[in-house]
Order: structure tokens, then sequence, then C-alpha cells
């Protein structure tokens, strides 16, 4: 887990379930996400969830690895104060890495303009 100390993961339940209630909920083909805005400015924070439904715990661990790995890339360039929790599809297990990128940053731009708060608290 380099570049991706706890103070970047969700870790309590609590906070998952506050991004699942009082989140804007952002879809495409890969994942969705769930972000909420926390009302501070420490950085983004993320959390991943992969439910049996997708597969065998090899798959839903690659699954994460990847979404993962592809969103600590990019962490730094996440808006301060928010909580995200990705939830991958099973087309992201067979999809390419520049797919990943793509709909990540697809995510980052959606979530841009929203930095001046559009996303609820």
């Amino acid at each position: 887990m380099h570049d991706y100390p706890k103070a970047a993961r969700l870790l309590k339940p609590a906070h998952f379930r506050a991004a699942y209630d009082g989140g804007e909920r952002l879809a495409c083909h890969l994942f969705v996400a769930f972000a909420r805005r926390r009302g501070d400015l420490d950085p983004a924070r993320f959390g991943f969830t992969c439910p049996r439904a997708l597969g065998k715990a090899h798959d839903r661990n690659r699954i994460k690895r990847r979404l993962r790995e592809c969103v600590r890339l990019r962490r730094d360039r996440f808006p301060a104060g928010l909580d995200l929790v990705f939830n991958p599809r099973k087309s992201l297990l067979g999809a390419a890495w520049e797919e990943i990128e793509r709909q990540v940053e697809k995510l980052l731009d959606r979530l841009s303009p929203c930095e001046s708060s559009s996303l609820p608290s």
C-alpha cells in the first residue's frame, strides 16, 4: 500500500454507510462511486467494496486491486473533503487498463466542478 496511508482510506462501516446514504451516486459501466462531502479540507478518503456476486475471491481481489491502483495514482487530484466509495462492476475484471483510467478520469472531471459543493454534506 505505498502512498496510500490510512488517512486516505475509509475504514469504518459508518463512513461507508454515510457515503451510501448521503452521497451522490456517480455511475459508469465499470463502477459506481458514491461521493459525499465531509465539510472539511482534509484530503479525499476512499473505500472499495466488492460483493460476492462478482465472482470468487481471487476475481474480487483482482477487481479491487486494479481499481484501487488507478485511483491511488490520481489520489491527489480528487477534491479535498470528499469520501468516495467505489463499487466495481464485473466488467472491470476484463477491462483494459486504459479503459479503467479513462473512467476514473471522467469521474474526476465530474467531481471537479463540484468542489464549490453541489455534493451533499
